[in-house]
């Protein structure tokens, strides 16, 4: 039971008989998300993301899950999103970003498709877009002090900050009409060509988190701070987005 799945396929007819097992007609969907539905999936490595989509009644029965999701932890199965239907359709205002990523990469993989109807007021996704870029240049120049110019802990940062900016440059490219990509360097190639940031940069971003160069210390935080002047150009373009082409 204890192994870890070469493709997250081959696990679907087990979690879908467990979970149906444990909830019933309460069990709406079950969907797979993010990198188990991409090629940038490595076995081993990427957690395998689940949806689980309950009714009103199952959401309140949660405590049914505990050995369930710690039987499926053993095969990288990480704690799945519960979730309603009602909880997502009020959510699009909120999280606009998180949801636009969620139904561009996934699978369904029992039940009602819930993800694929979903559709995303431009304002509200152009908000959070601003937020979380202004936001995570924050945290960027924190990081960077606190790093006191360590590359270990630069290149963990870089690793952690770039999942994020991955799902903002998604929701940037579509405010921009430009089609969205599963794939983590596609996603970047075409931010960076529809912002004109240096894809130069990012891709070295990317390679030091894939573990594919190793930088030393001083080439780390000469990256990172150009990285924080690129994140310093990105939020004015997002600011001086015409607030009438969103709408």
């Amino acid at each position: 039971m204890s192994r870890i799945p070469k493709e997250p396929d081959e696990i679907f007819p087990s979690i879908v008989d467990d979970y149906k097992g444990l909830f019933g007609e309460d069990l709406v969907s079950v969907i797979l998300y993010g990198s188990a539905v991409s090629a940038d999936y490595v076995p081993g490595k990427s957690d395998i993301n689940f949806m689980i989509v309950l009714s009103e009644r199952g959401i309140d029965s949660l405590d049914q899950a505990f050995d369930l999701i710690a039987k499926w932890k053993k095969r990288n199965v990480a704690t799945p999103l519960f979730l309603t239907e009602a909880y997502v359709r009020t959510s699009l205002d909120a999280f606009p970003i998180e949801y636009l990523n969620f139904q561009n990469s996934y699978k369904l993989v029992y039940g009602k498709d819930i993800l694929k109807d979903l559709t995303f007021d431009r304002t509200f996704l152009r908000l959070q877009c601003e937020r979380e870029v202004k936001g995570k240049l924050l945290l960027l120049r924190e990081a960077f002090l606190d790093s006191q110019g360590k590359g270990k802990y630069l290149q963990q940062v870089i690793a952690q900050s770039l999942r994020a900016f991955v799902a903002i440059f998604n929701g940037l490219l579509y405010l921009k009409g430009k089609a969205l990509s599963r794939h983590r360097r596609e996603v970047i190639r075409r931010g960076c060509e529809a912002f004109e940031l240096d894809r130069g940069l990012f891709e070295k971003l990317v390679d030091i988190t894939e573990k594919k160069i190793k930088p030393t210390s001083s080439e780390v935080a000469k990256l990172f701070q150009a990285y924080i002047r690129e994140m310093q150009k990105l939020w004015k373009l997002v600011d001086r987005l015409d607030k009438e082409e969103v709408k």
